[in-house]
């Protein structure tokens, strides 16, 4: 599938009439891949373009997503949202929202049938992305859930699994992060609800967690896709607000009908 170009991704922003737009393509990794940017100056050149070309009919914001296996980002970087993708045990890697296969992949090669091992290694990774990546977001925190709802392998109310997104939540509060509500799987197919489940979207609230709301668009004709559905989904656990990045600072609002 041919990726838009930024044009073709403001140009439906404008038609949708919204007011910005942030970029965020996945940041290089270190090794052979079909779907990380290989490079960043490149994505940073048209951006700028666009944005200076777009200005006064669009706010265009630079950003990455920086996975725990990326190398360090380019200082350009207005925002970065930190996601894991991967988990690598030695000199392997398996993808953690590839196939549910993959998972299963992972499981048999390197612990021991045990899936409950793989969700454990993917939220203590997801645990340390601020200091990994510098990150000011947490991207889709529980990403490694897209596949379960049409192929399940793991219960999401088992207590290890419980256990282990707690223990990263708890250690994400430390740090000043906004949390994404996420409805990309959703546009694709992939889920019938928003990231993060709600046990683990309620948590977030208990700890007084900003989130904010994201259509992680592949396409410019999902860029608001289930934005009314994220925000039931989050009244529904009790918020009221959420943030925006106005290219400087995130600001506070209240969510959307």
């Amino acid at each position: 599938m041919t990726q838009p170009t930024a044009e073709e991704m403001i140009q439906g922003a404008i038609r949708l009439g919204m007011d910005s737009l942030g970029f965020s393509g996945h940041a290089p990794l270190g090794f052979p891949n079909n779907w990380a940017m290989k490079n960043t100056e490149a994505y940073y050149a048209e951006l700028l373009q666009q944005k200076k070309r777009y200005e006064g009919q669009l706010s265009v914001y630079l950003g990455l997503e920086q996975d725990y296996y990326s190398p360090p980002p380019p200082q350009w970087c207005e925002y970065l949202i930190g996601s894991v993708h991967l988990i690598r045990v030695g000199e392997q890697y398996y993808p953690t929202d590839y196939t549910s296969q993959a998972l299963m992949d992972a499981a048999n090669g390197e612990f021991g049938g045990d899936i409950y091992s793989v969700v454990e290694t993917y939220y203590a990774l997801v645990g340390q992305l601020p200091e990994r990546t510098g990150c000011q977001i947490i991207g889709h925190f529980d990403v490694i859930t897209k596949n379960n709802e049409r192929h399940p392998l793991f219960d999401p109310n088992h207590p290890r699994y419980v256990k282990a997104a707690m223990d990263a939540l708890d250690a994400l509060a430390e740090h000043d992060l906004v949390f994404e509500i996420n409805t990309g799987a959703m546009s694709r197919g992939y889920r019938t609800t928003p990231y993060p489940d709600k046990f683990l979207l309620r948590a977030m609230g208990e700890r007084n967690l900003p989130i904010c709301l994201s259509s992680d668009a592949h396409d410019a004709r999902h860029l608001l896709h289930g934005f009314r559905e994220a925000s039931q989904w989050a009244k529904s656990c009790g918020y009221n607000s959420c943030v925006y990045w106005n290219g400087k600072e995130f600001c506070e609002d209240a969510l959307p009908d």
